[in-house]
């Protein structure tokens, strides 16, 4: 169904969609761990453009985790053959942690910062990893000729009002 749940097998780095008591079962396995729960529209987000610019996306999309298994942060962004992998620059992502501090509770492996610069104004959220890659589906499902085409440019735009609608704001309201 739509609402089953995911396991993360961490050193393959793969998930794994799991009935309930699957779920149950192997959630405290070694190999294998939850995907993140919460879903958190962050309202008065900073990053700047020379930020965005020091993490070396070459588009306005991403989303960015803690990764365990590296003890990195890596970045991801969709592309029409999928999620495609950019190690940061661990002092750009202090950066933006400092700026951003509820980046320093960003579960590892399980959610993460998901970035739209494609939007005016730029659009962020914390999700569970597995929405990331349900948005690296769509665009993959969507993407028409060489720019992406209209399908691409209304899915995108859609899945994050979908994103507002199911998030909750922080604690605070704010990002910060």
């Amino acid at each position: 169904p739509d609402d089953h749940r995911h396991l993360l097998h961490l050193v393959e780095r793969r998930i794994v969609c799991v009935c309930e008591a699957c779920w149950a079962l192997h959630s405290g396995d070694a190999d294998y761990r939850p995907t993140g729960m919460r879903s958190l529209w962050l309202e008065g987000f900073e990053c700047d453009e020379t930020t965005w610019a020091s993490l070396q996306i070459p588009i306005g999309l991403a989303f960015f985790m803690r990764s365990s298994v590296s003890g990195s942060v890596v970045g991801f962004y969709p592309s029409p053959a999928g999620a495609t992998e950019s190690e940061l620059p661990l002092e750009t992502w202090e950066a933006l942690v400092a700026a951003n501090p509820v980046l320093s509770r960003l579960d590892a492996d399980g959610e993460a910062l998901v970035a739209n610069r494609l939007s005016d104004p730029p659009q962020y959220a914390i999700l569970p990893i597995d929405r990331c890659y349900e948005l690296v589906g769509l665009i993959r499902s969507r993407w028409e000729g060489i720019s992406g085409g209209d399908a691409l440019a209304e899915a995108v735009p859609e899945f994050f009002e979908r994103v507002r609608r199911q998030a909750t704001l922080p604690p605070d309201g704010v990002a910060v």
